[in-house]
């Protein structure tokens, strides 16, 4: 776990991907056709088998990110499979079986990123890669029937944008966007974008910042009340101030907080925990480490901060799955369980509530000078699901709504899960 990586395997990461030009399937390896026939998955002992109500299949392209919405999903799409990425899918989602109803093909675009929808369901937010890079803004008054209200492009969008993290400061619709990096150009270096979206028929930059070289790559962000987690890949994390953390930030002129380099860096994604039982105490770090084959292998822990002390997090505790690799998050906040993809490893479900950096001797690992929890040895996974069954999958996104969790799977695409709790 603290072997260093060397650089190549590491460029050559999942979403590392999307910065370099070419077909993805000649990196990929032999990938199953698309099949939603589910058999095997369980769980192992002590864990609870995550029970599939249905699957809608996408058998022409990756499918990538999901967002749901009441009867709703989208989904988009990802690189070449035997079609471009370009295609973000429309599900009606209120049965047990996901059925496509629409879609919308992103123009001048070749692969799209993040999809999302704002809280109050009026708008869907789509990020798209690589060059001539945009966020594109569709009106929800038909949420089968997106229409197109503004596309931002700019030269601080150009790399492409890889996520698109949106909500409300001080009441007020922004979007956090990640932009890749590339590796020549006029500004090859990665940067964090806020956008404006008071008015979405004209979004409006407000705050750009370069990231250093030294991270290279900026992957993700987590918003709420005021504060902005930033995963900055090998330089950890950073906690901002953008209008709720007390040290005068805004979102035109972020304060940074806090900062951390997270154990085997390569930091991914993060989720901000809200629980009862012990508070806004702990982040959830998603390492997206290397190397990976989609559809075949990936690697990198969950890394659990203690936050506490926004100026001073700590890594108190972690969770590994051997021959897997975490991607993104969704946390039911009230059950106090954590669903994480897990690429290849399908989705995990951890206990999430309470103490999670205490723990018994043999329950400890020391790396370097930090010693942490592990949450496997403490018994904190409580459920799998698409794990070790057939087909195989690569889940890149979990969402939970309307109690159900949706998970959108690289090779298969959408598929419709209970919860644990």
């Amino acid at each position: 776990m603290t072997q260093p990586r060397p650089l190549v395997p590491r460029a050559l990461t999942l979403l590392s991907l999307a910065f370099l030009v070419g077909c993805l399937d000649s990196t990929t390896g032999t990938i199953a056709r698309a099949s939603c026939a589910l058999s095997g998955g369980g769980a192992s002992s002590g864990t609870t088998a995550i029970v599939v109500d249905g699957c809608g299949l996408v058998d022409s392209r990756y499918t990538a990110e999901v967002a749901v919405r009441d009867s709703t999903a989208y989904t988009t799409t990802w690189g070449f499979r035997s079609a471009q990425g370009n295609f973000v899918a429309i599900w009606n989602v209120t049965g047990p079986q996901p059925t496509l109803v629409d879609s919308v093909l992103v123009s001048g675009a070749s692969t799209l990123g993040d999809v999302a929808v704002t809280g109050d369901g009026k708008l869907l937010i789509v990020a798209t890669e690589r060059t001539n890079g945009s966020l594109v803004v569709f009106d929800l008054t038909n949420p089968r029937r997106p229409t197109q209200l503004s596309r931002l492009a700019t030269p601080e969008t150009f790399n492409g944008v890889h996520t698109a993290e949106v909500g409300r400061i001080a009441g007020h619709l922004y979007a956090i966007l990640a932009v890749d990096a590339l590796s020549t150009g006029p500004a090859p270096e990665s940067k964090i974008v806020i956008v404006d979206l008071a008015d979405p028929t004209n979004p409006r930059q407000v705050f750009v910042k370069s990231v250093p070289s030294t991270a290279p790559f900026v992957h993700d962000t987590f918003l709420r009340d005021g504060l902005l987690f930033v995963a900055l890949w090998n330089l950890g994390i950073e906690i901002w101030d953008v209008g709720g953390g007390g040290h005068g930030g805004s979102p035109s002129a972020p304060v940074v907080l806090g900062r951390l380099a997270t154990i085997g860096g390569d930091a991914h994604n993060i989720w901000w925990l809200h629980d009862a039982a012990s508070g806004s105490r702990y982040a959830f770090v998603g390492e997206e480490g290397g190397p990976a084959q989609v559809g075949l292998s990936s690697t990198g822990d969950i890394h659990v901060l203690d936050v506490s002390d926004l100026t001073a997090p700590r890594e108190v505790a972690f969770y590994h799955v051997p021959g897997a690799g975490t991607h993104n998050f969704s946390v039911d906040e009230t059950s106090g369980v954590l669903y994480a993809a897990y690429y290849n490893a399908g989705v995990r479900a951890l206990d999430v509530r309470g103490d999670l950096g205490t723990c018994t001797s043999t329950q400890q690992v020391t790396t370097g000078s930090v010693t942490r929890c592990d949450l496997r040895a403490m018994g904190r996974e409580i459920g799998r699901g698409l794990a070790d069954g057939t087909p195989p999958v690569y889940v890149w996104g979990v969402q939970l709504s309307g109690g159900a969790l949706y998970a959108s799977d690289m090779l298969n695409g959408l598929w419709k899960l209970q919860t644990v709790r």
